[in-house]
This record gives C-alpha cells, structure tokens and sequence, in this order.
C-alpha cells in the first residue's frame, strides 16, 4: 500500500528536525536497514545501511552548526517525494572540505527520497548547491 503524502512528510520532516539538532542516531532510526545513502559528490559514493550513513552525518555535524531547512516546494509520486529546500545555518568546521571559520552559510539542497513501505527511507539521493557554498566559504 503506496504511503500518503502526509505520511511521507511526516516521515522527511522528523529526519530534517533529528538533523537540525545534531542527532546521529534519530536520523539513523528514519533509514531503512537497506538504506542507499547518496550524497552526490561525497568521496565515498553511495553508502549502505544506516552504519553506511553514519560517517556522513558525523562529519556534516560537527562542520555545520544551527541549521535550518526551509522547504521550497515538494513533488510526490508512490513512494518517493522531491524535496527542494534551502538550508541556512553556520559553517564551524571543513564543511565540504573548505575553511568554515564560524562564517554563516545559506544553500539549497535537493532531496531524492524513496520510502520502503513501512515508511522507513530506503533511498536518500542528495544535491547540494556548492556554487553557493564555494562562493560564500571563499579560501584564502
């Protein structure tokens, strides 16, 4: 039975609030355990499972600090939904590699979910927007 939309914002909305507070393990807990994790351009490609994912969001947490997640606009069709939103927050550590030195920094992402039918994520494709990131994060 396809999920609704309420039921796949319900489950996209509380892995963005487990994110904005840092919490490794809640948003591990929305990921199926055959979760593809693909943070497009990551060095190590797409992941697998949620002990996959960990390594990506422990690094993402101690590089950015006080985020936000503003959605935009989202499509849905069965099982999967596109999410378009802007992301703005603090940049304290190497996010991406590049000096943060505490500077603030705004960026969209673009989410690629697909739900297993339980509602767990089975799939989270990410896109971010580093033109904007490489332009507010300039290297000395």
């Amino acid at each position: 039975m396809a999920l609704t939309r309420q039921e796949m914002d319900r489950k996209i909305d509380e892995h963005f609030a487990f994110e904005a507070t840092d919490d490794v393990e809640g948003v591990l807990s929305t990921l199926s355990p055959d979760v593809e994790h693909d943070i497009v351009g990551w060095p190590t490609g797409p992941t697998h499972g949620p002990e996959g994912a960990r390594p990506f969001y422990e690094e993402l947490f101690a590089d950015l600090a006080d985020g936000q997640i503003k959605v935009l606009r989202r499509l849905y069709g069965e099982d999967f939904l596109v999410d378009e939103s802007l992301w703005s927050g603090r940049a304290v550590g190497r996010p991406f590699g590049l000096e943060g030195r505490g500077r603030p920094l705004a960026f969209r992402l673009l989410h690629v979910i697909e739900f297993a039918g339980g509602g767990d994520i089975k799939r989270e494709n990410v896109w971010l927007d580093m033109g904007a990131i490489f332009q507010q994060l300039p290297q000395d």
